[in-house]
């Protein structure tokens, strides 16, 4: 190491170490690290936010005190005319720590409904590719506490399911890379904090405060519903009670794959017997949307109403053929065949 990268070494631990100092940021990092137990290189996703200025400073000193290599990139999305500006400002905010900020540009036409559910996903699409560059398995973003709360209320509205009410955890999975959100059990006030602390400063997202979209719309409702009564503790057990529920459905539904069909060695094609559509409606749903997602090899599932559209059509008829999720679907007297369309 040469002595000018040796100085900013000790300049950066000095830097970290200081800020331990604080009492409540000791006890964050603390459970942090805990929470995390992680020992493989890393990737961690930045917005310049409270949240992820926190994460990049927690990790910063989990990468040092574990020897592990950690890789830092914010995506650009181009929705925002400074939204370029904000992001060499929070590259310059990682210095601090001497964190190498990486930015990735979304570049390309701009969508004009769902944008934030498009842009997550482009997001994620982006951070997926440079962890396979990188060869690493890990990506971590900064959704907390408040995120877990909002997202079951949005999901609610959409009319989700158990399962899609329950898929925001602190471990995913986006395309065979593992997602892990370590500060899932730290409030929005507690990130803020550190931030304030560390970095005297965040970025302003103007979208938090546009009552034009939903998860704004929720944000406000969830602060009614809190002076109501709602608190954590009733949360985390409306939570663990609904796990519980989708544990049995889910091994229902793996039950029933096994039991109930011939998954052919390439999994291009799947014969489904009688017996698989004769299940509770959750375990049905779920066993041929998973058929689906197996033999299309597409990350998203089908959409539920064109899965029950699917359902109402093997019940009625005799023999039908139609394309579904990447898949051919067809039907021959009692026995469902769902191929790979090519």
């Amino acid at each position: 190491m040469s002595l000018k990268n040796l100085n900013a070494s000790k300049k950066t631990h000095k830097f970290l170490i200081d800020k331990l100092k604080d009492k409540k940021i000791l006890q964050i990092y603390k459970k942090f690290e805990k929470n995390l137990d992680l020992n493989h290189n890393f990737i961690v996703a930045v917005s310049g936010g409270p949240d992820s200025l926190a994460l990049s400073f927690l990790t910063k000193i989990y990468s040092i005190k574990k020897s592990i290599k950690v890789y830092y990139f914010l995506v650009d999305h181009k929705l925002r005319n400074n939204s370029s500006e904000e992001a060499s400002f929070v590259k310059k905010l990682l210095k601090k720590l001497s964190i190498k900020l990486n930015i990735l540009k979304w570049n390309g036409k701009k969508p004009k409904n769902n944008i934030q559910s498009i842009a997550r996903t482009k997001r994620y699409a982006l951070l997926n590719k440079q962890s396979a560059k990188l060869k690493i398995n890990y990506i971590l973003l900064g959704h907390h506490r408040d995120d877990l709360i909002e997202n079951f209320f949005i999901r609610m509205l959409r009319g989700s399911g158990l399962k899609g009410m329950l898929s925001f955890d602190e471990k995913s999975e986006f395309k065979k890379k593992n997602l892990i959100r370590p500060l899932m059990k730290f409030t929005k006030q507690d990130l803020v904090y550190v931030s304030k602390k560390v970095f005297d400063t965040y970025v302003e997202d103007p979208s938090n405060e546009n009552e034009n979209f939903k998860r704004v719309k929720i944000r406000n409702l969830i602060k009614t519903l809190k002076l109501e009564g709602l608190n954590d503790d009733k949360f985390n057990l409306t939570i663990r009670n609904l796990k519980f529920a989708n544990e049995a459905i889910k091994f229902s539904t793996e039950k029933n794959i096994t039991e109930n069909s011939i998954i052919f060695k390439r999994k291009n094609s799947i014969f489904l017997n009688k017996e698989f559509f004769n299940q509770p409606e959750e375990i049905l749903f779920r066993s041929l949307t998973e058929i689906i997602k197996i033999v299309g090899g597409k990350y998203y599932p089908v959409r539920g109403k064109k899965i029950e559209n699917t359902v109402e059509l093997i019940r009625k008829n005799a023999f039908f053929k139609i394309t579904l999720g990447n898949c051919v679907i067809r039907k021959a007297n009692n026995t469902i065949i769902v191929s790979k369309e090519y």
